[in-house]
Formats: structure tokens, sequence, C-alpha cells
């Protein structure tokens, strides 16, 4: 199979991209190299003759029309998006302009190729999203296919909508689409602005470790390579028009989750030990949503997936690939935004 995966320089979409050639897949990397992309994501397959690579944005119609005539890929998994809550507050006009804007281009695009190669039945359009599209749980409950839609971030509303133009193309315009909706991932290659690198990266180096109002927000959390896995047997496998709900059963606080790193930072760098002394509790995220569980019983039952790691094999995985690849997020502290508190402006 050949694969146009969009976003293939973040963080999930690299994930998925060494795992697809590593399954013997065919992959066309579509990024425009923002600020949280980095080809070095990437750079153990960059060789490899079954990857390319096409800098471009998927907010130029143009530049799209020219990769799919050139390429001519079997599916598409569309991962590329602004996707950091806490800028999403700061700056909302990047995520409607990438994440509606641009999936709206992307399918015009898609759609416009399937339709000119006489509309292969193999062809599929994979659109990646969020669990944070369905808002927030109380204590008790999961998130189904069927939860109704409730987003309360910019980040959360500009996927919603993305979501509904994926399914209205299928609907519509019978454009063969699947799509999943996932939890919190975590693990190596992540963008060092979000919690668990934070985490780590705080501790390393003795700052405080902020921690969003009391900590008591809790999240389900997917091992990255877990959920590059999911999303491999969705494209290939799933129904169309249908979504699935990929989780980690994992469900953790988050000062729970600090908690264990700080621990396995205790065990792997106790230079610095006890790291848990540097949990600082800083005012909350402005419409911080309490909780998100997922029910991956479709996923399962249906396509027989179900994560492999645990919650401590993962983080304990994580830790050591950040303290073994310095080389790695060094470089990333320097990139704009990182290590400043952002969201706050409501």
């Amino acid at each position: 199979m050949k694969l146009l995966v969009t976003g293939g320089a973040g963080f999930i979409g690299s994930a998925v991209v060494r795992r697809a050639i590593a399954l013997g897949h065919e992959v066309v990397n579509l990024d425009s190299l923002t600020y949280a992309a980095n080809l070095e994501n990437v750079a153990g397959v960059s060789s490899s003759n079954l990857y390319s690579f096409e800098q471009a944005d998927i907010r130029d119609r143009a530049r799209l029309d020219e990769i799919f005539a050139t390429h001519r890929p079997d599916a598409v998994m569309h991962l590329a998006a602004e996707s950091h809550v806490d800028r999403s507050i700061d700056g909302p006009g990047d995520f409607i302009l990438t994440n509606i804007n641009g999936t709206f281009n992307l399918l015009e695009a898609a759609r416009g190729y399937w339709q000119r190669a006489g509309k292969p039945e193999g062809f599929r359009f994979h659109h990646i999203s969020t669990d944070e599209v369905f808002g927030s749980l109380g204590e008790e409950g999961q998130f189904t296919e069927e939860t109704p839609y409730d987003p309360r971030s910019p980040y959360s509303a500009s996927k919603a909508a993305s979501d509904h133009l994926v399914r209205a193309w299928h609907e519509t315009y019978g454009l063969p689409v699947v799509l999943t909706n996932c939890s919190n991932n975590y693990g190596p290659f992540h963008f060092p602005e979000k919690l668990v690198p934070v985490v780590i990266l705080n501790a390393l180096h003795g700052r405080p470790i902020p921690v969003y109002g009391a900590g008591l927000n809790v999240r389900d959390w997917l091992y990255v390579e877990d959920h590059a896995d999911a999303l491999l047997t969705v494209v290939q496998r799933g129904q169309l028009g249908r979504s699935y709900n990929i989780g980690g059963e994992n469900e953790a606080r988050n000062i729970d989750l600090v908690r264990t790193i700080c621990a396995l930072m205790d065990e792997m760098h106790p230079a610095g030990a006890p790291h848990d002394r540097l949990i600082t509790f800083v005012t909350d995220r402005p419409g911080h949503d309490a909780r998100y569980a997922i029910d991956p019983k479709r996923i399962r039952e249906e396509l027989g997936w179900r994560p492999s790691v645990t919650l401590e094999q993962g983080l304990r995985k994580t830790v050591r690939w950040y303290l073994d690849n310095e080389a790695w997020w060094r470089p990333l502290l320097a990139r704009q935004g990182v290590g400043q508190r952002l969201g706050t402006k409501a």
C-alpha cells in the first residue's frame, strides 16, 4: 500500500511513518515543517527506498493536487494539524486555517484525485482526530463513537469541525473515509511543550514542574507506537464511513502521572532525587476538561486491536528515551514558545 501521510514529521505522524515502512508500505511524508515538526523524527527511515518527502502546506490546494498526481497514493492518513490547546487559546486563527481550511483543501484534492482515477474501491481517506471533540466527562462513563460532540477549546472545536467535514464528504460525495479519535498520546519524539516531556526535562534540569490546578484532571494515556499500529489497522481494515475510538486503557490523574515520572527519574537519574519536590501547582488552564476516557470496544471487537503497553511500561520507555536522546530534544528547547506558560490570555 502507498500511503500519503500528512504531518509525518510530527509526533504521531512520524510514528506512523516509521511503523508503516517497517511493515513494508510505501510512504509519502507531506509536512509543512512548522515549529513542532522535526525531520529527525524520521531520520531512521529517510534513506529507505519506500520513503519520500514533500514539504507542503495543506492550505495550498494547488500543491496538494500536484502531490496527488505525482505520487498516486492508495490511501491518505491525515494527521497534519495544530494540536496544542494552550497555543489555541492564545492564537486560535492558525487552528482554524490549518485544521478546518486545510482539511477542506485535502478532502477536495483527494476527491478530485479519486474521481479522476475512476473511484478505485481500495482508496481510503483516514482522518485522525482526538477525543477532545467529545468535551468533558464526570467521574464515571466513557466516550463512545456515538457520544455527542461538545468541544470546549479552540483546538477541539477546530478538530470537531474537521471531523464533520470528513463525514459530509463521505455522505455527499461518496468519498471512502474512515475516522479515528484517540486519547492522549505520549512516547519518544514528543515535542517538549506537552506534559510528559515537560515533566521529564524539567526534572532533569531541576526546574519547577508545573501542574495545572490541583492536578486532578484525568486522561487516558496511549503509547504513541501503539497508536501508530492502531491507525494502520484502521486504514487497512476499518469499515467505510465508520469511526473508531482508540484508547490506551490507562486512565490516570495528571498529578499521579507526574509523580510516576518523578519516581522513574529518581531511579534512572538519582542525582536530582527526589524529583517530586519540584512539583509546583499553577493556575489552571481556561476551560480545562475534567476527564477523558475512551471505550475501545468497537476497535477491539471489529478489528481485534488493543494496546500492548501499560502506562508504567510506556512511561519507563519514554523516560529512558529522553535521557538517552539529548541530541534530539536540546535544539527544540530554543523554538518559539517552548518553556513558556501559554494559554493564559483568556
